[in-house]
């Protein structure tokens, strides 16, 4: 699904761009590589499309998301809110930069319940991370207006929802700062890579900085000038993955539209189907169509309804029961195992706080997630592939 499925001449051709250069690094030999500056352009070309002032292309989402929050001076000993429905990096991310994912409620969305911030707020609670899951947006206005009620900052993490709008504005564009991926499942894809971007010179400023150890890039100048204010690593965006974000942010429009397109016609054979209902959409316009969810009374119909349609070729995730985006699955988060002996950060002296990662405190996710099935929606759909969805529907119908 997204961007792999329609690489053509145009990657190639910007990948050639930076080939005949010679210059892979985003930085530095502005002589050699002859005015060919692919990154940057993706950054400007990305920030128009939002209407927003900063861009700052990273070498993942995952790297996009601690590269924000260290932007927003999130610091050992802080909390930060977090849905127990999204793929492990947005909790890995807050570990590394040494403060405590608080584990969150979700809506009948499949994201974030805006009321369910104010149940997990602490004293130590600094911010909050709506996930824009499976193509469609969080109830995002209203987490934003308890965000600001509670003075917590908000970072967006967009990386499933490329693309998507609430009333007219792109998603990522609500908090103080969001991030994007690209990895290969995406809707555009650079392979790996991710962007980060805000409207706040200083929040920008902080993770460019960040991202370079500690370097300021002036245009004026190549790269480097000193008298840096920050200590940072190396999570620079290289040159190739910079043309191919730019071949394909051009495609983005084309790719939404198709798997809009391709989603109502499967949603429509699945509305057939007595007793099936579908995920909220708070703005049905703005939905990137990446995903369709839909859903039944009781948890064992969806998993008798996903056995049958597996049977027929045709598979869906039961997300309650996946490793990779349900909290409670993560058997080495649960147990502290973190990437270092002492299991920092949850060990820190910094930490005052006390979390709890139960089931208890999730029992909307818990009920919503285990009758909810979700089904990747193509970019390319071949009418024989439509028609063994089709079939595979038909037969299901019979396990209800």
């Amino acid at each position: 699904m997204g961007g792999n499925e329609i690489f053509g001449k145009e990657e190639i051709q910007e990948c050639l761009d930076v080939l005949e250069t010679g210059v892979l690094m985003r930085y530095n030999f502005d002589k050699e590589r002859r005015g060919v500056f692919k990154v940057r352009s993706f950054e400007e070309e990305f920030a128009k499309y939002h209407d927003i002032g900063f861009a700052l292309g990273v070498t993942s989402g995952s790297t996009a998301l601690k590269v924000a929050l260290t932007a927003m001076d999130i610091c050992p000993g802080d909390e930060v809110i977090v849905p127990a429905f999204t793929f492990l990096a947005t909790y890995e991310a807050v570990l590394e930069v040494g403060a405590i994912p608080v584990m969150a409620d979700i809506d009948e969305s499949l994201n974030l319940d805006p009321q369910d911030i104010s149940k997990k707020i602490t004293p130590y609670t600094k911010a909050v991370i709506p996930v824009h899951m499976c193509g469609a947006g969080a109830n995002i206005t209203e987490i934003v207006a308890q965000a600001r009620k509670l003075q917590l900052l908000v970072l967006e993490d967009n990386a499933q929802a490329l693309g998507g709008s609430y009333q007219g504005k792109k998603l990522g564009t609500f908090g103080e700062m969001a991030t994007f991926s690209f990895d290969y499942y995406k809707t555009i894809t650079t392979g790996e890579g991710g962007m980060v971007i805000t409207n706040s010179k200083t929040l920008y400023e902080r993770a460019d900085w960040y991202h370079d150890h500690g370097h300021d890039h002036d245009h004026r100048v190549s790269r480097a000038q000193e008298g840096r204010t920050i200590l940072g690593f190396n999570y620079r965006m290289n040159e190739l993955q910079g043309a191919l974000g730019l071949a394909q942010l051009r495609k983005l429009e084309h790719i939404i539209a198709e798997q809009r397109k391709n989603k109502q016609a499967i949603k429509a054979m699945l509305a057939a189907v007595n007793g099936i209902g579908f995920r909220k959409l708070f703005d049905e316009t703005g939905d990137t169509a990446t995903f369709l969810a839909f859903n039944f009374t009781t948890a064992d119909k969806a998993l008798a309804f996903q056995k049958a349609l597996g049977e027929n070729g045709v598979d869906v995730v039961c997300f309650k029961h996946n490793k990779w985006h349900y909290c409670p699955n993560w058997e080495h988060f649960l147990s502290w195992s973190t990437a270092n002996s002492r299991r920092f950060p949850f060990t820190s002296n910094d930490y005052r706080g006390k979390v709890e990662y139960s089931i208890r405190q999730i029992p909307q996710a818990e009920d919503i997630l285990g009758r909810t099935l979700v089904m990747g929606i193509p970019v390319k759909l071949a009418q024989e592939r439509k028609e063994q969805i089709a079939r595979a529907i038909d037969k299901a119908k019979s396990v209800l």
